[in-house]
Order: structure tokens, then sequence, then C-alpha cells
């Protein structure tokens, strides 16, 4: 591996690179931080004990090892994920909160000979891994569940994960990245921040994202990137704005963000950065730079050096002059595959995504294909409808499906959460009227205590499609 781990870990390693800020005492009045405990050297010494620990336990050279990591602590997680990828395991990135439905489902698929963090029962092995002649060792795999809620594990490399990282630093022109880090570190989002400060020698604080509601602990961090989802950016602003406002960069992703929360971020002068990725992309290729965020920008942004984006509209007409079409990902840092099976080709990944470019280069997200609502012989998109419903500010949240009927072939349905009990429908009705087209009007309305989403914003169709199944076959 031309990237020396070990190396850089030693390097760093009198350097308090890597911080906790759960171990912090609280920042004095110049916003400095006091008795700051060297993680950076216990990184480096687990480490090297995780990897003879391993290799202890390792019989057979020749095998190639697989290693699933569950662990709750983050030093535990990184020492243990580092050292799998030094001795060229074949790790697996797991949420030490999963419950059985989701280990039976990695029960399904990977036949691991480690497992750290808990104690996991009834891994039986179903599954070895296919395409023999692939000869790169060491792969990274990454949980991905997208919106139906089942697992899979897009299979990285180091080279992958670098390779974003390289286009990151490009597209900001930094030459250390500094990252503020809230999100998981088994999630794709949370361990490219980590990737990110190690490769380039930069800085991160790993702080679980419930001390940042204690508006008492938080310092100013003006050098450091920071990722967030809607939800989490939706909290902050509400308690602490001045305080993301003086971040480097606010990154934005993994769920759609409402015009009213961007709306929101520009009059705190926020720094936001929208972002376009996904867990196969090993995050971002595609951002907006805060300054044109700032001013007033809603697209996506302009895809980064590692990546090539072409739009596929044979699906689509041309609609009001944009050439709409299906997302295609041409990237460095794209995945091989999904676990145990491997692409055909390391070549073009076509996705669900619905977008189009503007005249100046700017990627602009229309919605999932698989989500599209064909009424009538007319597309309808649900995430426009759904920016209008809640700019009225007469719901707390709504999701948009289309659902079977005999005329229409689909009808447009609003699943919502109603501010009251007994909701004015009808207030509803009448705000929308004047801003969508009649047939993009929901025909049926529909009540729901509360959204199925994750922890990161993204809705559960899955579980929408079931809750209207039953809920119209009762009515």
């Amino acid at each position: 591996m031309r990237f020396d781990i070990l190396s850089r870990l030693e390097l760093l390693s009198d350097q308090d690179w890597l911080w906790y800020f759960d171990s912090f005492q609280k920042a004095n009045v110049s916003g400095q931080i006091n008795d700051i405990k060297n993680y950076s050297a216990d990184l480096s010494w687990l480490t090297k004990r995780r990897i003879e620990q391993i290799l202890s336990i390792k019989k057979d050279n020749n095998k190639r090892l697989k290693i699933v990591i569950a662990e709750a602590q983050p030093l535990e997680f990184l020492a243990t994920f580092l050292a799998g990828v030094i001795i060229e395991a074949d790790v697996f990135l797991c949420d030490p909160d999963w419950q059985q439905q989701e280990w039976q489902q990695v029960a399904d698929i990977v036949r691991p000979d480690l497992v750290f963090g808990r104690t996991i029962k009834n891994l039986t092995p179903k599954l070895a891994i296919q395409n023999h002649n692939f000869t790169v060792r060491g792969l990274i795999m990454i949980p991905t569940g997208g919106t139906s809620g089942k697992i899979k594990f897009a299979i990285h490399s180091w080279s992958s994960l670098s390779a974003s990282v390289k286009g990151f630093q490009t597209y900001f022109g930094c030459q250390k990245i500094n990252s503020f880090c809230t999100l998981p570190l088994y999630h794709v989002s949370g361990l490219m921040q980590f990737m990110r400060s190690l490769i380039t020698s930069g800085k991160i604080i790993i702080c679980p994202y419930k001390i940042l509601k204690d508006k008492q602990q938080i310092i100013n961090l003006p050098d450091y990137f920071i990722s967030l989802v809607p939800t989490q950016l939706q909290l902050l602003i509400d308690l602490v704005p001045d305080w993301l406002a003086k971040f480097k960069t606010v990154l934005l992703g993994g769920a759609p963000a409402t015009r009213s929360l961007l709306e929101q971020a520009r009059r705190y002068q926020i720094p936001l950065a929208l972002t376009y990725g996904m867990t196969e992309t090993a995050s971002g290729i595609v951002t907006l730079k805060p300054e044109e965020f700032l001013d007033k920008n809603n697209s996506s942004g302009q895809v980064l050096s590692h990546a090539q984006i072409t739009i596929n509209t044979k699906i689509n007409s041309q609609e009001n002059n944009r050439n709409i079409g299906l997302i295609q990902i041409k990237s460095d840092s794209l995945c091989w595959g999904y676990y145990p099976q491997f692409f055909d080709k390391k070549c073009v990944f076509a996705t669900d995504d619905l977008g189009y470019f503007d005249d100046r280069g700017y990627l602009y997200l229309i919605g999932r294909n698989s989500h599209k609502i064909i009424t009538g012989g007319e597309n309808v998109y649900p995430t426009e409808i759904e920016e209008v419903i809640l700019a009225t500010n007469l719901v707390k949240d709504v999701c948009i499906v289309g659902t079977s009927d005999r005329y229409w072939g689909q009808a447009v349905t609003a699943v919502y959460v109603p501010l009251a009990t007994q909701p004015d429908l009808e207030l509803i009705k009448t705000a929308i009227a004047s801003q969508l087209a009649k047939y993009k009007q929901p025909k049926y309305w529909i009540s729901i205590d509360r959204l199925p989403r994750n922890n990161r914003g993204k809705l559960n169709y899955q579980t929408i499609q079931e809750f209207l199944k039953n809920k119209l076959t009762n009515n």
C-alpha cells in the first residue's frame, strides 16, 4: 500500500490531531481548549496492538480474512478499521446499534472470521466472496440501505476512498482538511471525514451529536469543515446559528433539504455547501461552494475533479427547457460492487436519481425516478409538491407518493403530519392551489402521527407503501 498508515499515525501522534469532544474541558472566553488528551498517540498504539491481536488469531496467510467491526467506541473502531486495512483484511463496517433484524441481514451476507465490538448471535455463513480473479485485497465494505431499509455493503478500497479525498481537497483548495465529525464513523459520511483529516494531515474532532445540544461546551472552529444532515442543521440553527456561521464550511447532504431550511441558513449567513453523493461514490461528487449558496444558488453545485456525470435523457422528454434524465456516474471513488458480487466493469454507475445541468454546469436534483408519479400521462415529481406544501407552514412533515388509480393510472397522494390534532385540510388545499398545476395537487390526503425517517432524515418508502396499502384497503 503506497500510503503508509502506520508512518502517518506516528508522524501525527504528537500533534493532537485526533480529539474527542466529550473529553474536553469547557472552552474559555477566547474559544481555546484546555487539557486536551493526546488521542493521536493512543490511536497509533492501539492500531499496532490490534494488528498483533488479529495476526495472532490468523492461521492461514493465504485466506482472505473477513472482519466485522461493530465498535461503539470511536477509538476502538478506528484502530480496528486501520489494522484491518493495513493487514489487507476485508473489513465490514457495521452499526453497533443494529438489532436482530439487521444482524440477520448481515448473517445472510457475510461469513466473518472475526467480529469486534459485540457478540453477535447466529452469524451463520451463507455466502462467500465471488469473482475469484479479483486481486485487490483489503476491501472496505460500507453499509448502505438506501430508502428501502435493506442492508447492502458497497465494496470500496483504500484507493477509492483516497480518490474521494483528493477530489474534495482539490475542489476546496485545502492543503490540510480539518473536520468536526458528528456523524457515525461506520457510515460513509463519518468515515470520509476521518479519511480526509488522516490523509491530508489535518485535524479531526469526533463529537457525539447529543453534545451539540449543550451550547455551553461548543467552541469556535473557523478552520473546520462540519458535515450535517438536514435534521441536524435545523436543530443547530434553532439552538446555535451564530456558532454554525463561524465554520469554514458546513457540508449538507444525506437527505433533501427544504427550501425554507436553506433560506434560514442564508439569513444567518451560514457557509453551507450542498452536496450530492452516496455510499457508492465514497460521499460527495457534486458540491456547491458556500459563497455560491449565499448568493442564492439552489443547485447541488458542480462536479468534483475525480468524477464525471452524464444525464441519460432517454427516460424523459424535455420539460420546461430542462433536459431532465437519470444521473449516471463515472468516478475514481466509485465502489467495486455490492458484496459479495462485483460490477462487471468499473465504469458507469446508473443511479435512480433524476436531474439536469444548467448552462453553467450546475447540477439540479429533481428526485428519484422510482418515486416519479405518472398521472393522466403527466410526469409529477414529489419533491416539488412537498416543497410547496411545507412552505405553507401548515404541516410538520409530508411525503408525496403515487397510489394506484383506475382512471388516472396513479393518483398523487399526500401522507402528512398535521400541525394540529384536527387539521384544516381545506386551508392547506387553498394555500397550494395557486402554486401547483391541477394535476400536481394531491387527490388524496392521509394524516399520520410521524413519517418513518431514519436518523439521517431519509424516508423509508417501503414502510410508507405498506401503511398506505393497509390504510386504503381498510377504507
